[in-house]
């Protein structure tokens, strides 16, 4: 039988399933197309766009720590009609599918945000991120209070014609009944994890490392945690789709996630190091099914058998 990378996310159809994470490739006019494969890549998550833009958190904004890479960015994007007037016809041109981050201080504006973009070419799906400080709840993160998170999911979902990925951190009191609220406001899919809330200090000059304390931990460092809430959420809800995200950086971490119950992959941090993880990702993905003999990546899905059960020796 002849293999293929495509994947169907429940009538989304992608070329393979190697994503490139919110953040990763920018808005598009830092796409640097020389180093950067598009055609290459299942689709493109836009950075979270607000719907006014924002200049961000103050500098220093990343930092190297000893187990993955440390952001405390904010939500610096152009806003959302600067996207659509610049950005987008660029993002376009490369031919790959667009999941357009939808970002917000209130309700309100997540639902202006996605009411500007669900409707544009190119775009094929929706990811609303839920870690923003809430204006209307005195800052604190939408994800915070289950009844706030599937009010901002259910709005967007009920007005898009596109499918909509709710984005969820890992620590959210019960991951899997979040995504099971989330499914029921009307959210198409999962996408799991968003960055662990992590500090790094420089002990030698006695202060934080990045302008804002706590920031985003992403990176290898996360996998097991990302890898554990897909695990959880898919196995709970086997016919929702789940974008996997959070270390992934070889073909054989994508394997895990898949395995876990994901139905495809966001690559993030391995990109801004090397950008064409993509590729080597995607390779390693085909290897691996040539060598078991099988022809597509939703023959791996959910497949992860636990150790001592079904026969599986301890």
């Amino acid at each position: 039988m002849k293999q293929s990378l495509a994947v169907d996310l429940g009538g989304l159809r992608l070329a393979n399933p190697v994503l490139a994470a919110s953040g990763c490739l920018g808005v598009g006019a830092d796409v640097p197309a020389s180093l950067v494969d598009v055609h290459r890549l299942g689709a493109v998550v836009t950075r979270s766009l607000t719907y006014a833009g924002s200049k961000g958190w103050p500098t220093p904004r990343a930092a190297e720590t000893s187990s993955g890479v440390l952001s405390a960015v904010g939500t610096q994007n152009p806003g959302v009609q600067a996207f659509l007037a610049h950005d987008l016809p660029r993002l376009r041109k490369g031919g790959v599918p667009l999941i357009a981050s939808v970002a917000g201080s209130s309700l309100n504006e997540y639902v202006n945000v996605a009411g500007a973009l669900h409707l544009q070419e190119g775009i094929v799906g929706l990811e609303v991120y839920l870690s923003c400080p809430d204006d209307e709840r005195e800052g604190e993160p939408f994800y915070g209070r289950i009844e706030r998170l599937t009010e901002i999911v259910g709005a967007v979902a009920r007005l898009s014609r596109v499918p909509v990925f709710a984005k969820l951190p890992a620590f959210v009191p019960g991951i899997v009944e979040t995504a099971q609220a989330c499914v029921r406001a009307g959210a198409f899919g999962l996408t799991l994890i968003d960055a662990v809330p992590a500090l790094a200090v420089d002990a030698e000059r006695l202060r934080t490392k990045t302008a804002m304390p706590v920031g985003g931990l992403s990176g290898p460092a996360i996998k097991p945690i990302a890898l554990a809430a897909v695990y959880r959420v898919a196995r709970a809800m086997p016919h929702v789709p789940v974008l996997g995200v959070g270390g992934v950086t070889t073909g054989e971490d994508a394997i895990e996630f898949l395995l876990a119950g994901a139905w495809a992959v966001q690559v993030g941090t391995a990109m801004l190091v090397d950008p064409s993880a993509h590729v080597e990702i995607a390779r390693g993905i085909a290897e691996y099914l040539r060598a078991k003999g099988l022809t597509s990546p939703e023959d791996l899905r959910g497949r992860l058998r636990v150790r001592g059960q079904n026969g599986d020796g301890a």
